[in-house]
């Protein structure tokens, strides 16, 4: 009752002082094994446009992505974003649990919020019943969102797509040549289908401009000194125990500098592409997960293959996880 007196207050306040509304946001995850993710999700809360309401677990053990995402959104105060647990891929060893001694005494009851084992359905229910234009933040490969959306295509209509997928001119670490990335050869046929239907926008950051993108010197510093910060502090104690435990890389760095922060700019691109350069790339899908460039090619869309200034964007990007802008 409360809320229902509150609610035509708040309105007002945002047309008196001419507010832009925050956009409802849904975010379409992998989380759990590599750690970009859990940044992706501190910057989607520490972003004043955009209002997370439902995150979908994707590939893997769907149970342990989402204890992993609704640990961190406890950890935040924000138990108010409901979790589905997504297309579940089976039981995930250790080895791949890379943030799993986060977790490992963590049960998904213990979420104040609502968790949902029918997440595809539950996120279908959501997107339907959620009116106006909504961020659809998609990091990871999607064969959930992907089925939530083929139950109803026209919702996509009214929804904006940000993904990070694909590899055009660059690969990993910026360079030549391009490379098959990750969320794509996950799910080729996922991302296939996403974009064959109508989205009222998409945006997409490949490798070329998402995989050059770290924190390090004053940047990081300013984040791992952030104790006091619950979001921060929850967010380094996933790095900490991440970093050890991931076979792809020596990341005995952590302490200096960040991980590649790839899922960063597709959250970025919610709310600003102020930074990049976009151009319409008409592409094909290879099986092997690779995107190719094709005149010819049945997906098209705009993709961010420039920065005009990178640096500004990780200054930004450590201000907005500080809740500084």
């Amino acid at each position: 009752m409360f809320m229902k007196k509150l609610l035509p207050f708040a309105t007002s306040l945002v047309l008196a002082f001419n507010l832009t509304a925050a956009t409802p946001t849904i975010l379409s995850t992998d989380i759990g094994s590599d750690v970009d993710d859990v940044w992706a999700l501190a910057q989607i809360l520490r972003s004043p446009e955009l209002d997370l309401q439902f995150i979908i677990t994707e590939m893997g053990e769907s149970e342990y992505r989402a204890k992993v995402g609704a640990k961190y959104l406890e950890a935040c105060d924000r138990s108010d974003v409901e979790v589905g647990l997504g297309i579940d891929f089976g039981k995930m060893a250790d080895k791949d649990r890379h943030q799993g001694p986060w977790v490992e005494d963590y049960e998904l009851s213990e979420y104040s919020g609502a968790i949902h084992q029918d997440g595809v359905s539950a996120l279908l229910k959501h997107l339907q019943q959620t009116p106006g234009t909504i961020n659809v933040i998609a990091i990871g490969p999607a064969p959930s969102l992907a089925a939530a959306i083929k139950q109803d295509p026209a919702l996509a209509k009214r929804c904006r797509l940000l993904g990070m997928y694909g590899s055009f001119d660059r690969g990993y670490n910026g360079e030549a040549p391009p490379e098959s990335e990750y969320n794509v050869r996950g799910q080729p046929d996922a991302l296939r289908y996403l974009l064959s239907v109508e989205w009222k926008e998409v945006l997409i950051t490949p490798l070329d401009t998402c995989g050059i993108v770290d924190l390090e010197g004053e940047n990081y510093h300013a984040i791992w000194s952030s104790t006091q910060d619950p979001l921060l502090r929850a967010l380094i104690e996933n790095y900490c125990i991440w970093a050890p435990r991931v076979p792809w890389g020596d990341y005995s760095f952590f302490a200096t500098k960040s991980s590649t922060l790839f899922d960063n700019v597709a959250v970025y691109m919610a709310y600003s592409t102020e930074l990049l350069e976009f151009e319409e790339i008409q592409f094909d899908i290879k099986d092997d997960g690779n995107t190719v460039r094709d005149p010819d090619g049945p997906y098209k869309a705009k993709i961010a293959m420039e920065w005009t200034d990178l640096p500004a964007f990780e200054k930004h990007l450590t201000r907005r996880l500080q809740g500084l802008e």
